[in-house]
């Protein structure tokens, strides 16, 4: 599977893991959350071979991207019934 594809399969992961960690760690802080989604998601697409393979050049850029990225499915869950659900 390319890189792409893989990157892809993690993104539409992001929802999952988002609603997984906060049952999982519901009383830690938001920023504790956030890292264990950002690890979750990295593992899932294999960021250290991605990088180590030249697949992803700049590794924090790179996480940067993916923290905006479950930010913003944070923001989206919230403002939907998910939230209401709690």
């Amino acid at each position: 599977m390319n890189f792409l594809q893989k990157l892809l399969q993690g993104i539409a992961f992001v929802p999952a893991v988002v609603n997984g960690i906060e049952g999982l760690f519901g009383s830690r802080s938001g920023q504790e959350k956030k890292e264990s989604a950002v690890s979750f998601v990295a593992a899932a697409i294999q960021l250290s071979e991605a990088v180590a393979n030249r697949e992803i050049v700049d590794e924090e850029k790179f996480k940067e991207g993916l923290s905006k990225a479950i930010d913003g499915t944070v923001e989206c869950l919230n403002a939907s019934s998910w939230a209401r659900a709690k």
